[in-house]
């Protein structure tokens, strides 16, 4: 029996493996240049939380949202609690669980690391990308996500935090963000 077109689809499904695992790496450390003084899974881990409703945002839920694991979401929220960006409160719907409420301090840097996040690092890492490109990549990245049968709850609504940008300033964003993308 001929194995060669089932030994070229398990290579290439390797090498898919080996490029995600080392791009999600290479991505994230160029992220934390970007947010400084939190870190691209710092900054993930308040953005699932500004995603969830308030009642609702337990470890659980929190790495449900992230794709990850309870424990690594109690050491990065342990690692925000003690730069006093979130606190934690028990649950008013379940004794058992607590949640994790942002601090002003944690917006205030949040609202700070989003301009640079948002404008100069998606910029930088989509450069070259056509929208096609990229809505086929996000498609194929969902696809991927849902190998066990979990669908991804991600983070497609936008997130309100009040008081965040003028119109000025969104425009110049936008502005900042074509001419990097152009460069």
């Amino acid at each position: 029996m001929d194995f060669n077109k089932e030994l070229k689809i398990l290579h290439t499904m390797e090498q898919v493996f080996a490029t995600l695992i080392a791009t999600s790496n290479k991505v994230q450390m160029a992220g934390d240049a970007y947010c400084d003084p939190l870190t691209s899974r710092q900054y993930m881990t308040i953005l699932a939380i500004l995603h969830l409703p308030e009642d609702e945002t337990t470890f659980v839920n929190i790495a449900n949202k992230l794709g990850t694991t309870k424990q690594n979401v109690t050491q990065i929220i342990n690692s925000l609690q003690k730069k006093e960006f979130v606190t934690i409160l028990p649950s008013l719907k379940d004794k058992r669980a607590i949640n994790v409420r942002m601090t002003q301090a944690g917006l205030d840097i949040m609202v700070k690391c989003a301009k640079n996040v948002t404008v100069d690092y998606m910029a930088d890492i989509f450069r070259g990308f056509i929208q096609q490109e990229l809505d086929v990549l996000w498609q194929l990245l969902l696809k991927l996500y849902h190998f066990d049968g979990v669908k991804m709850d991600g983070f497609e609504e936008k997130v309100q935090i009040p008081n965040t940008y003028t119109e000025e300033e969104l425009r110049e964003g936008l502005e900042r963000f074509e001419k990097r993308r152009r460069s």
